[in-house]
């Protein structure tokens, strides 16, 4: 029996709530295969970024050339990729691919913490940007990505036309950061229109891993050979399901910790 594969390229996140554990699990709970690429191990949990380790870019080369060479990849991700080098080392091997790449644009984590550094910007926007099937940033990353800030619902309407147009690619745009709504909103901008999904907002203290879960399901749909406008719908309803369903436990200084469901079946 045959299963499509999808792929990721990412970071590795000790918590498993985000990064390619995330990615591994939105593949598998939505049909596909997963297999994974690792940028970075990363020292974290949904309260901190406590430690960076990149791997060094030869190293994610080898790993990607194995895996494209091995396997009939139906669709790729990328999400943290840390440096300038790194992007170039996967730019180098993926210019020239026919699969679709859905580039979730990894900047900053849901702490705070800075998972780019400021020299690789860039070359995100002047490489892995122009190779890009769909890109899927959130609010304060497509503020960055257009040099203005996107604060409203005509801002982002804007944005994720302007997205679209300067990367020459499909962009999901994700609403989650707008303040004080009680919906919320991702624009799906393709060649053919917009599209939006929408969902009632969902007051969680944590909501690590959801730009993640969101491209991966995207990434999943892709592979299965789902239309764009088929898997950022699936995408959407599944990644607001995984908020839903959200678990919290209690650590050692009985101070909670919260994770998205990414084990559901669709």
């Amino acid at each position: 029996m045959s299963v499509p594969i999808a792929l990721t390229i990412a970071g590795s996140d000790s918590s498993a709530g985000a990064g390619l554990q995330a990615d591994l699990k939105t593949f598998a709970a939505n049909g596909t295969y997963g297999l994974n690429v690792v940028t970075c191990i990363v020292a974290e949990t949904p309260e901190v970024v406590s430690e960076i380790y990149p791997l060094p870019p030869v190293i994610l080369q080898r790993q990607l050339t194995l895996l494209l060479d091995s396997y009939p990849v139906g669709a790729l991700k990328t999400g943290m990729l840390y440096s300038k080098a790194h992007i170039v080392a996967v730019c180098e091997l993926l210019e020239d691919s026919e699969i679709p790449i859905v580039v979730d644009p990894v900047m900053v984590a849901s702490t705070g913490d800075p998972l780019l550094e400021e020299s690789a910007l860039d070359a995100l926007t002047n490489r892995l940007l122009s190779i890009a099937t769909v890109i899927t940033p959130n609010l304060p990353e497509a503020g960055i990505l257009l040099g203005c800030p996107v604060l409203s619902l005509a801002e982002q309407e804007k944005a994720a036309h302007g997205l679209a147009e300067k990367f020459s690619c499909a962009c999901y745009l994700k609403g989650g950061h707008l303040k004080d709504s009680s919906e919320h909103r991702d624009l799906l901008v393709h060649e053919t229109g917009m599209e939006i999904f929408t969902a009632p907002h969902i007051d969680l203290p944590s909501t690590h891993g959801t730009g993640c879960t969101l491209s991966a399901a995207l990434t999943a749909g892709l592979a299965k050979g789902q239309s764009l406008s088929e898997s950022a719908a699936l995408a959407h309803a599944f990644t607001h399901r995984a908020l839903a369903r959200s678990h919290s436990w209690k650590n050692k200084n009985s101070e909670e910790i919260w994770h998205l469901d990414q084990n559901q079946r669709s």
